[in-house]
């Protein structure tokens, strides 16, 4: 994994976007873009090809399940690893979010050392199609 991996992320709170970029970039060594939809990050990915997409799973007009498909069903963003950030907890609802190509789920609250870390395995994962998805249990 390089240093200066390429992480897309995706949330419509302005405040969780820049807390992110700045525990990503001071903490993690990423190169951050952040946008506020599943539609600007459509654009975004097929532009700057980022190594990695972190995505909100609740966002208003196309949320991260949406915003997953559209970006698998592109042949320019489809191989493109997506971690989910979200705040639902159950294990019915992390299950599905896995079941959709998930490579990861991260759920909310975070700590920066756990989201920088999450990222990091996620990456080294990418080499790896036999590899577990990312989730909060298996940070530990």
């Amino acid at each position: 994994m390089s240093a200066s991996a390429r992480v897309l992320h995706v949330d419509d709170d302005e405040s969780i976007r820049e807390v992110v970029a700045m525990v990503l970039k001071t903490m993690g060594g990423f190169d951050v873009a952040s946008v506020a939809s599943g539609a600007a990050a459509l654009d975004v990915a097929v532009d700057w090809h980022p190594d990695l997409v972190l995505l909100d799973v609740m966002m208003p007009g196309m949320d991260g399940p949406q915003t997953l498909a559209a970006l698998r069903g592109d042949p320019r963003t489809q191989a493109i690893p997506v971690i989910f950030l979200t705040a639902k907890v159950l294990r019915r609802d992390l299950d599905k979010l896995t079941g959709l190509g998930a490579a990861g789920i991260i759920e909310k609250p975070f700590g920066a050392q756990q989201l920088v870390r999450a990222l990091r395995r996620a990456l080294r994962h990418v080499e790896d199609s036999t590899a577990d998805p990312v989730t909060d249990s298996s940070l530990n």
